[in-house]
């Protein structure tokens, strides 16, 4: 494989950059954590018109950019990098990978034009009240009736569920457990029956909501795929998904770097620069290893995740791929920012500085999809199977 950007990608990360400059900049950032919301409509409009992000790796077909994994990715480090609050994730890693993966073309048909366009929001929805994020995760019931469905049950842990117009629900048949009898369904955000409530959390840039579900009747068109057989499916989008949140955790080592060495620059002691002392220096050192072995895993991770999209011949390596780049920018991340506010000192806390809104997103983002230690869990298993 090739790792090095071409011209087209690494113009693509630039503007990046550059617009979230201006769009997601400290100000803008703790304007949108006072909302309930969790993001202004005005930001996430130029996302849209804009820059068309969220379009990206929808094929032309219906509407989107047709780039591949390793494009979005480059976004997605930067977004991470500036703490962008809006529903892109829920909505591009989560809702529209599970429309390519797990839809009919008649669903993909229907939402992702209207994805493409910026008019629709959404989300995926399978992890219960247990935390965690395997397939025993799913306890959403599901029993047919008549030409539908009816589902029952509670989901915790659905970024922006309470503001997605689409939710992609997973569940599961009465009497089954693990990777058995589990459904992929799409519903309205609006579904009679369906009451949806945003969870405080201790990272105030990404939105977290309850879902429950009591007696939501789903039509046979909001199945997607096959009754009973949907994990296949709902494991390559959790894995596609865990790459991307990988992407956001590098972004956001490289950003705690970036302002640790600034203030340490800034900061003097003894009259001289605290940049200077070498125990700065070798944490600053120690900053920069994470930050480049974490990029290096999650670009590796993205070339899987475009053979896992378009069915190449490396689409089989996607868990294991994505669970080595989640262990390592989940310890990264954190370490990092951990290691940004010890040279920041006590300010660092203080509401003036940025330093400690990294480090709630470094903690939630380490835990969301699995930590590092599950998920090096999942590779030594891989391994034993093999």
């Amino acid at each position: 494989m090739e790792f090095a950007f071409t011209e087209e990608q690494q113009m693509i990360r630039d503007t990046a950059a550059a617009f979230l400059a201006e769009v997601s900049d400290s100000e803008a950032v703790r304007r949108a954590m006072a909302t309930e919301q969790g993001y202004e409509d005005g930001v996430w409009q130029r996302v849209c018109q804009e820059m068309v992000w969220q379009a990206m790796h929808i094929p032309e077909a219906y509407g989107g950019m047709g780039l591949g994994y390793v494009e979005l990715v480059a976004v997605l480090e930067q977004m991470g990098a500036s703490l962008l609050c809006a529903p892109f994730f829920s909505t591009v890693c989560l809702g529209v990978n599970a429309l390519l993966v797990a839809g009919s073309d008649e669903q993909r048909a229907r939402y992702l034009p209207a994805i493409a366009e910026g008019s629709l929001t959404a989300t995926l929805a399978y992890t219960g009240v247990s935390r965690r994020w395997d397939a025993d995760a799913i306890a959403v019931s599901c029993e047919p009736r008549g030409d539908g469905y009816v589902l029952n049950g509670t989901l915790r842990y659905v970024l922006d569920g309470h503001t997605a117009g689409l939710v992609a629900v997973a569940a599961r048949a009465p009497g089954t457990s693990g990777e058995a009898g589990v459904s992929l369904f799409l519903l309205s955000g609006d579904s009679p029956g369906l009451t949806r409530r945003w969870l405080p959390t201790m990272d105030q840039t990404r939105r977290q909501a309850e879902l429950v579900l009591e007696g939501v009747v789903v039509g046979a068109d909001g199945l997607m795929g096959e009754a009973g057989a949907g994990w296949p499916a709902l494991r390559r989008i959790i894995g596609l998904a865990t790459v991307a949140l990988a992407a956001e955790q590098a972004g956001g080592a490289q950003r705690v770097l970036d302002l640790a060495v600034a203030y340490g620059k800034e900061r003097y002691q003894f009259n001289r620069p605290i940049a200077g002392f070498q125990a700065i220096k070798h944490k600053a050192a120690d900053m920069m290893l994470r930050a480049e072995v974490a990029r290096s895993g999650v670009y590796y991770a993205a070339c899987i995740a475009d053979e896992a999209l378009g069915g190449g011949r490396l689409a089989d390596e996607l868990p294991e791929a994505a669970s080595v780049a989640k262990a390592w920018c989940s310890d990264a991340y954190f370490r990092n920012a951990g290691d940004s506010l010890q040279i920041f000192g006590g300010v660092g806390f203080t509401w003036e500085y940025d330093v400690h809104l990294y480090l709630k997103r470094a903690k939630a983002s380490e835990h969301l999809l699995g930590s590092g230690a599950w998920h090096r869990e999942q590779v030594a298993a891989m391994l034993l199977d093999q």
